[in-house]
């Protein structure tokens, strides 16, 4: 019988884009099993790929704008636009203009970053006719909760001098006021649908400065200076607008981009899933599977809170379907993610090595390592039936 395989992974963060993944999978599928039957879904999340693998999934186009980047420098960053019936709905990726790839590791100090070149890309939708806008909330170098977005929207953020504030969280910390007289006017016409993980919150010990802080560079004493600036932001939003952000779901996105979506531009905070999953008929082709793989950069605690493998393995067990993850590493404790659906995970890191090999052998390693559970499945079929 034919093995039907869907290869259904992520990208890995700052090394490849999950096509490149699903690709690589497949080949080691095909070394091991030949005559397998394999289909590759690669996948996003609202993170890096995500505008070029909405307009490919609808039949939609691209475009490439200047825009600023996190560290202030000018970044080419794309522009995605939906096919099909919905050819004025734009697609903004926040890893394009304000992602932690675009961070130099020797500039990591997301005190500093800014997102205002995503605001540059929402204004560049709204130019070209934008009637709905997507905004995919990931895989960000930035905390600066969205007010250099806002701020090239033309919304005012003032210290107590009435001065607009420096650049970045550490502008936060300054924040008296907030004025959106002069934001621009469009918005109120556009509807704006931030792609987001609704588990992130703003503030408190969950907040997304404590919780992904030090993975954009923040040390311990970075990460409290951004507790006490999110703080102050949040205690000047609920002044202006009669809201408490602080534990808001989806507030917390993308360094606290999903708060100022939401409170600055009226953005409305949805679950990535629900709105990109039907785009990519996941549910369907896992009816036509047998096995799944599924893969990300890294496997550990945070797995289970609303990344790729889990969602493909909470929906591949509701059809009894064996699922493999791979990961090009893995932490403690990884093994939590067996209580949500994989049954078996693997590091395709085969030895010892400094990141920076790792990340250039990553192709080579995702097929060894599919191939390795080819094999593994393989031997498990021939073995004798007691």
């Amino acid at each position: 019988m034919t093995l039907r395989v869907l290869v259904a992974p992520s990208g890995y963060k700052e090394c490849l884009e999950a096509d490149r993944v699903a690709d690589a999978i497949a080949v080691g599928v095909v070394r091991a099993m030949p005559d397998a039957r394999v289909t590759t879904l690669p996948l996003v999340d609202g993170g890096e790929g995500f505008a070029q693998a909405m307009a490919v999934a609808t039949g939609g186009r691209t475009e490439r704008l200047g825009v600023t980047g996190p560290v202030g420098q000018p970044v080419e960053a794309v522009l995605g636009w939906l096919g099909g019936d919905a050819t004025r709905t734009a697609v903004v990726e926040m890893a394009q203009a304000a992602g932690l790839r675009l961070v130099p590791s020797d500039a990591r100090d997301p005190m500093k970053t800014t997102t205002r070149g995503v605001g540059e890309l929402v204004g560049a939708a709204l130019d070209r006719g934008a009637d709905r806008i997507l905004v995919g909330c990931g895989d960000s170098g930035t905390n600066d909760g969205g007010a250099g977005m806002a701020q090239a929207l033309g919304v005012k953020l003032l210290d107590a001098d009435g001065r607009d504030i420096r650049p970045g969280c550490e502008g936060l910390a300054d924040l008296v006021s907030v004025d959106i007289g002069g934001r621009d006017p469009r918005l109120d016409t556009v509807r704006i649908e931030a792609i987001c993980n609704i588990t992130n919150v703003l503030c408190g010990p969950r907040g997304v400065a404590r919780v992904f802080g030090p993975q954009k560079g923040a040390s311990p004493d970075i990460v409290e200076r951004m507790v006490a600036a999110l703080d102050t932001y949040a205690a000047a939003l609920e002044t202006a607008f009669q809201i408490d952000v602080r534990q808001m779901p989806g507030g917390g996105a993308s360094g606290g981009l999903g708060t100022g979506l939401r409170v600055l531009l009226g953005a409305e905070l949805r679950s990535r899933y629900d709105v990109v999953l039907p785009y990519f008929d996941l549910d369907r082709r896992l009816a036509e599977a047998d096995l799944v793989f599924t893969a990300e950069g890294g496997i550990d605690l945070q797995t289970p809170n609303g990344k790729i493998p889990v969602e493909v393995a909470r929906r591949a067990k509701l059809l009894g379907l064996p699922v493999f993850a791979l990961a090009g590493a893995v932490g403690d404790p990884a093994r939590i993610v067996y209580e949500h659906g994989v049954d078996a995970f693997f590091s395709t890191a085969m030895r010892p090595c400094p990141m920076e090999m790792a990340m250039a052998e990553a192709e080579t390693q995702l097929a060894l390592g599919a191939e390795n559970v080819m094999r593994t499945v393989l031997a498990g079929r021939a073995m004798p039936r007691g």
